[in-house]
């Protein structure tokens, strides 16, 4: 059975893929010209997955005690 650590090292992984596929789906349409809406709704939903990504990592790394 999968621990809670492992489901959010899991979803973390899947973030990643999907904010580096969106990296290079953005690359390749302002390359053209295109539809910039398009353009634009596809960076807003990579700045909330690079959100996301934070907000898992920091609930994987444990608090350090100063």
């Amino acid at each position: 059975m999968l621990t809670d650590r492992d489901s959010l090292l899991r979803n973390l992984h899947e973030l990643r893929s999907e904010h580096r596929d969106l990296d290079t789906v953005i690359a390749r349409l302002s390359a053209q010209p295109v539809d910039q809406l398009q353009v634009q709704r596809l960076k807003k939903r990579k700045l909330m997955l690079k959100d996301e990504i934070s907000r898992l990592e920091s609930r994987l790394i444990p608090d350090s005690i100063a």
